[in-house]
Order: C-alpha cells, then sequence, then structure tokens
C-alpha cells in the first residue's frame, strides 16, 4: 500500500542517478513540486520521460539533471519554445541531451503496453514520416493476420512516475479528475510511483467518470497544496498563464535562468517556500533587476 511521506523523502528514496522518470500530467495537474525538489537533490544522469515536456522539464533539463528524453512534443504552452531544452540540443549546455521523439499516440500506447503487462506497442502510423529513419525503436511489421504493415515500439517501464492529482485518502487510494490525459496509465506501467496530492481526506468520494488509482499500484503520496503550478489543477486553482509568458525571457538566457533558478528553487527548501518567494518578487522586477 502506498506510504504517506514528504516529498523530499519519497524523491530521495526513489529518484536515483540513471533512472528513468516519467512526469505526467496533460494541461493540468503537472508534477511541478516533485521536478523542483528532484533539482534541489541534484539528481542527475537522468532519462526522462513525457508526453509533452514543458516548463518543468525545461528547468529540469537546464540544471543538468538528464541525459536523456524521450517524449512527442516540447513547447511552453502557448507562449513558444523551451530554451533550455534547445540549447542542450544545439550547443550541449549545461551538457549533451539525447532526444528520442515519438507520435503522441504511440507515447500513450507505449504506456499503455507497459501497464498491460506486454513487451511492445502496435499502432497504425508513422505513415509517410520520417521519424523511423531518426528512431531505432520505431520498427514496422506485417500482421500475420491481415497483412497490413504495422508500427511497432518497445513498451514504456518507466522506474519511477511522478504525477500530481486532486486528492488521496488516509488509505493511499488517489482521486484524478478533470481531464487525465496519460497519467492512469503512466502509474500502472511504472515499478514505483509518487503521488503529489493537493489534500489528504478521509472520503474521496469521487465523482462520475473520475479516475481513482488504488494504493496498491502506488509507492508514495505526499501532499502539496498548489504542486501543480503553473498549470491548473481542475476544482483548486487556475493556470498561471502570467508566469508561462514571464518564463521565456527568463529562460532564454542562460545567466539569468541560473540566477533564477539559484534564487527561487536551490535556495528554497520547499514548494511552499518556493510559491513565497515568487508573491515577494514578481517576474517583473526580476528580469530589471
Amino acid at each position: 500500500m502506498a506510504e504517506i511521506s514528504t516529498l523530499r523523502d519519497a524523491i530521495s528514496n526513489l529518484v536515483k542517478p540513471g533512472s528513468q522518470v516519467a512526469m505526467e500530467g496533460f494541461t493540468h495537474l503537472i508534477p511541478t513540486a516533485a521536478g523542483h525538489e528532484v533539482i534541489r537533490q541534484g539528481t542527475s544522469g537522468l532519462h526522462l520521460v513525457r508526453m509533452t515536456p514543458d516548463i518543468i522539464y525545461d528547468q529540469m533539463i537546464g540544471m543538468g539533471c538528464a541525459d536523456r528524453l524521450t517524449f512527442s512534443w516540447g513547447g511552453n504552452p502557448g507562449v513558444g519554445s523551451l530554451h533550455r531544452f534547445r540549447e542542450a540540443i544545439q550547443t550541449g549546455w549545461p551538457h549533451a541531451l539525447a532526444v528520442e521523439e515519438h507520435s503522441h499516440a504511440d507515447m500513450a500506447a507505449r504506456y499503455q503496453a507497459g501497464a498491460s503487462g506486454l513487451p511492445l506497442a502496435i499502432i497504425r502510423g508513422y505513415v509517410g514520416s520520417d521519424l523511423p529513419k531518426h528512431n531505432h525503436n520505431i520498427r514496422s511489421f506485417d500482421c500475420p493476420f491481415t497483412g497490413e504493415t504495422l508500427a511497432v515500439t518497445p513498451a514504456l517501464n518507466p522506474d519511477v512516475t511522478i504525477i500530481h492529482a486532486q486528492k488521496a485518502d488516509r488509505k493511499g487510494n488517489v482521486l484524478i479528475y478533470g481531464i487525465i490525459g496519460i497519467q492512469k496509465e503512466a502509474a500502472l506501467a511504472a515499478k514505483a510511483v509518487i503521488v503529489t496530492v493537493e489534500e489528504i481526506v478521509d472520503e474521496l468520494n469521487a465523482p462520475m467518470n473520475a479516475c481513482v488509482l488504488p494504493g496498491w499500484a502506488l509507492t508514495y503520496i505526499c501532499k502539496v497544496p498548489g504542486g501543480a503550478h503553473p498549470s491548473y489543477a481542475h476544482g483548486y486553482y487556475a493556470r498561471d498563464n502570467a508566469f508561462c509568458k514571464a518564463w521565456d525571457p527568463i529562460s532564454r538566457n542562460r545567466e539569468l535562468f541560473t540566477a533564477w533558478m539559484r534564487k527561487h528553487i536551490l535556495s528554497t527548501c520547499n514548494f511552499a517556500e518556493f510559491c513565497r518567494s515568487l508573491v515577494s518578487e514578481t517576474e517583473k522586477d526580476f528580469l530589471h533587476d
């Protein structure tokens, strides 16, 4: 059964150098607080996996946490590029980053295969795409029943999957509602799972069409209110669009990025303190220091 823990201890116990780590959440419930804790602990050599890497992976890549990234799209949603991600590929700063690109459908199928205990995912895709020329994990075979040529890729089984959710009960069960994304499959495919949540309650009182992850499938539950910021958490808080816009000029410049990360993440002991540091200094003020 899942253990209720501090985020610091959960990350320290599970996220080790060289681990394959998936942090999922689509549009909302992005596990930002967990990514910050990985940065604080100085963990490096990670193989990061995420369907849609955005600001938190930009920060982790820029701080040297990752040697490899498997993904299907990358960007600062509604704003533009991920400049630390981009520079790692173009110039190797802070060090070289190997990338493995797949389609959205393929990444979802790979998680599903991993959650199902299957060795591979099969999709009808990549027709006319150049990706198979650049990614040796995208292969094809002829279906023995129809003769159709289909794409096949290896299942995803992360060492650790990390997600954010609205609630957990004291038995370790987790409630996710709103846009579910691929969190369920990513969690069930993993060897270990950390879930940060807005609150821990006696009863989940799950609404219709919600997703409940059972405690027996999870490893650690960590209460981290606001832990998805700047993304939103359905039913709790809105997306911080101002932060996403402010991140663009900060991330463009190595020195400005490093100074921001040192002040707001490395010099804070947890996510609550990080949030207080943002309140005390607007990003506009920081840019003009």
